[in-house]
């Protein structure tokens, strides 16, 4: 047996700076992608000490590997793809029609991390995408490996990487897991907006009468709805906690607000879940529906995945009303404090939409926010009944 001092018992991480320096020798210098929780550690080091000529932070996964497209036409060199096993999804077409070696045959690294690897507890939306991601990857024909969590291990696995690249010209994969990577945390830009997301979301949720239907965006916002439902002793039966899909609540409120006009509808959204997406803005915004109000949170980040930066981040130069006003949104709003959310909620749920509010506000979350505790299906079994019922 192993001595209680052999160091084959000693827990390793991979120092996202060696990291990089691994990559760096391969010769790969560009980074792009959609940050992810299990990357947060790598994104950050990225994010702080990598050149903004060379790192995009992309709208989402499938402009990524587009971008990296770019970058290998224009340099001929290899990018880097960083994103979650759920943004696979949408980085499907473009590894298939574009970078695969039976079309333009793109060489690229992508580096993936696996939530819901099989044997660890995850969420339910997560627990599902991990399971079928190493076949996903097989079927698209990209070879991969988990990335070792130690640096000898990991130099090893981007040789493998570099030598499939330059011979094959296609992309390769190394899956991350769970604790990889050695912690590194990321300065945040603090604004002076006077509201967190916790704080201004209490503000909207008063300020309705109570009986519209509300879709939240996945991550932090959900989380804290669902909170502050259980604190106030509301029932959660009007809300849809949207788990997955990020950049998809839009749509799932427009195909909610088309079937039931007697119910006002109220998308409580993110700025890097209306940037994923943003096409739906257009749908949203051509369509004559009176009850349907769109809420965007703007805190510039990517809050739940390290608060990595996103475009809209730039609020002098980056605007979600006038994006929805061109889109065919009847009427915009912002507000900045807990007396213009009050205010211009009455404003929103009083005009006939679509309406679109954003609510500028501070990064930040607490570490003790929960989940909800029904189900997916549980949480759409109650809305249903709810909406059944209203007729």
């Amino acid at each position: 047996m192993p001595a209680p001092d052999d160091p084959l018992l000693v827990r390793d991480f991979l120092d996202p700076a060696r990291f990089i320096e691994a990559v760096r020798s391969i010769g790969v210098e560009f980074f792009c992608g959609v940050p992810d929780s299990l990357l947060k550690d790598f994104c950050a080091y990225v994010t702080s000490k990598v050149a903004r000529s060379n790192h995009v932070i992309t709208c989402n996964e499938g402009s990524a590997v587009a971008l990296a497209a770019g970058y290998h036409i224009a340099t001929g060199r290899h990018g880097l793809v960083y994103m979650q096993n759920s943004g696979l999804g949408n980085a499907i077409n473009p590894l298939l029609s574009l970078a695969s070696t039976g079309v333009y045959s793109v060489p690229m690294l992508l580096l993936v991390g696996w939530r819901g690897e099989p044997g660890k507890r995850d969420e339910p939306q997560h627990a599902v995408q991990g399971h079928v991601t190493p076949g996903l990857l097989a079927s698209l024909g990209i070879p991969f490996q988990p990335l070792p969590d130690y640096h000898e291990g990991a130099v090893q696995a981007l040789e493998m990487a570099r030598q499939h690249m330059i011979s094959a010209k296609g992309p390769y994969c190394l899956l991350v897991k769970r604790q990889t990577f050695l912690p590194f945390r990321l300065q945040r830009q603090q604004t002076s907006f006077a509201l967190t997301r916790e704080a201004a979301l209490p503000a909207v949720i008063d300020a309705l009468r109570g009986d519209e239907v509300c879709v939240s965006t996945n991550g932090m916002l959900s989380r804290e709805l669902f909170e502050y439902r259980a604190r106030r002793g509301q029932p959660h039966s009007r809300d849809f906690y949207t788990v997955g899909s990020m950049g998809h609540i839009a749509t799932i409120a427009l195909g909610i607000a088309l079937f039931h006009a007697n119910k006002h509808v109220i998308c409580l959204d993110g700025d890097g879940s209306v940037i994923m997406h943003m096409g739906a803005l257009a749908t949203v915004g051509q369509r004559d529906l009176p009850n349907l109000k769109h809420v965007v949170f703007n805190n510039g980040a990517h809050d739940s995945t390290g608060a990595q930066p996103t475009d809209a981040a730039n609020h002098d130069g980056f605007s979600f009303p006038r994006i929805a006003e061109a889109c065919g949104y009847r009427e915009t709003l912002v507000a900045r404090t807990e007396e213009e959310v009050r205010e211009s909620v009455g404003k929103m749920r009083a005009a006939r939409g679509p309406v679109m509010l954003e609510v500028k506000c501070r990064v930040g979350a607490r570490k003790d926010l929960g989940r909800p505790t029904c189900t997916p299906t549980q949480n759409k079994a109650d809305l249903m009944h709810y909406l059944h019922a209203a007729n």
